[in-house]
């Protein structure tokens, strides 16, 4: 099972094609690269991503370099998640977390 899958990270410019207009669920994971609890979670947050391609699209948004992006979603704490499903949030919390938990959270948009 291939687990190279690079996590796309978003912008300003390709937040609405990549979110708002998406077909399908997506999980954005805001993080930054001072943070411990996000650097820990990212591989886990890539591992899904590749065993979840065509059902789930993973982004990630850096909230240095999009602080408009990380303030329109409420995020004061990272690593913070949002799914996204025909556009709207369906989900969302802070917080780094093993793979088993961050899979039960997503359980409902996998299907």
């Amino acid at each position: 099972m291939s687990q190279s899958k690079s996590v796309d990270a978003l912008t300003e410019e390709t937040f609405a094609g990549r979110v708002l207009e998406a077909k399908g669920n997506v999980l954005i994971q805001f993080w930054a690269p001072w943070c411990g609890p996000c650097r820990m979670v990212s591989p886990i947050v890539a591992q899904l991503a590749a065993e979840h391609a065509g059902v789930l699209d993973v982004v990630k948004v850096n909230v240095d370099e999009e602080p408009g992006l990380a303030a329109r979603h409420g995020v004061s704490s990272i690593p913070a998640f949002a799914v996204y499903r025909g556009g709207v949030v369906q989900e969302a919390w802070v917080g780094a977390a093993p793979k088993a938990v961050l899979e039960k959270s997503l359980a409902p948009y996998l299907r």
